[in-house]
């Protein structure tokens, strides 16, 4: 079950302790900071670079990498709210995340619905579909599921390795929500917690859980769970198709860009501490 008292830091899900930890499960060696700030070691066309995921670089950023003796090491950020990086230059333009607010009551959620969706809801609730709650586990079909749907449709979420890797360190911070159709399940819909935010991580659906309106039902019930949990803000991911962004729209989410990917590389710094 999810914690009944999160934390109240709000951070992006690649800013957690949680994904720190399952990134060294599978043997990689990501860098904390004085701050908390979690830093990613990756290799692009040999050079070692440091990377800076979904999070706004604090005033003090240079220094405490300074440090960590990682000042003249080449850097890319990527802020997850619109920000301008001095001395850097903007290697991808900033991206869309569709976000939605939890902290209205459950009434008023439901009329923030967009009404075509609220209706496919209530077909859903007054259908033959059963949800289950209960927490992910490490070796769950889903995730093979998943690793076949990305290659199908051409989309990058996170290897089924990392995913089990975070459901096995943080399992109070994985929940998988299931519809049942006479006993079979016919689509699931993983989310991670992080602090006061969730992140729609995974979904499936099959094709007679879609007519079914099955994943309207389990956002709402996720919704529903995550809100009773404390949990402020849900992370719907970034725009994708324009059938799958009306989806998410029609929540009630939110469209927000977030600050681009910047490069910066200083290898003659001399170290500020």
């Amino acid at each position: 079950m999810f914690d009944a008292n999160p934390p109240p830091a709000s951070h992006a899900l690649m800013q957690d302790r949680a994904f720190a930890a399952a990134l060294r499960l599978c043997g990689e060696e990501p860098v904390m900071l004085s701050s908390g700030l979690l830093l990613l070691n990756r290799r692009i066309l040999g050079l070692r670079v440091l990377m800076l995921p979904r999070a706004l670089p604090p005033p003090d950023f240079y220094v405490q990498l300074g440090q960590a003796g990682l000042h003249r090491r080449p850097l890319i950020l990527s802020p997850d709210a619109p920000h301008s990086v001095n001395g850097a230059c903007e290697i991808a333009a900033p991206r869309c995340l569709f976000n939605l607010d939890l902290t209205p009551t459950k009434p008023a959620r439901r009329a923030r619905l967009h009404q075509n969706w609220r209706h496919q809801l209530g077909q859903a609730e007054q259908g033959p579909l059963r949800v289950l709650q209960r927490p992910m586990t490490a070796d769950h079909p889903l995730l093979a599921l998943d690793t076949a749907q990305s290659r199908k449709r051409r989309y990058r979420n996170w290897p089924g390795a990392l995913t089990s890797a975070f459901v096995t360190v943080a399992p109070d911070q994985s929940q998988l929500f299931t519809a049942m159709l006479r006993g079979h399940p016919v689509a699931h819909m993983l989310i991670l917690t992080h602090g006061s935010r969730a992140t729609y991580h995974i979904g499936h659906t099959t094709q007679q859980g879609r007519s079914l309106h099955a994943h309207n039902l389990l956002l709402w019930e996720a919704m529903t769970v995550l809100a009773e949990r404390g949990i402020t803000t849900l992370d719907l991911g970034p725009t994708t198709t324009a059938q799958i962004d009306r989806f998410k729209r029609r929540t009630g989410a939110i469209s927000q860009p977030t600050g681009g990917t910047w490069f910066r590389w200083t290898p003659f710094a001399r170290r500020n501490d």
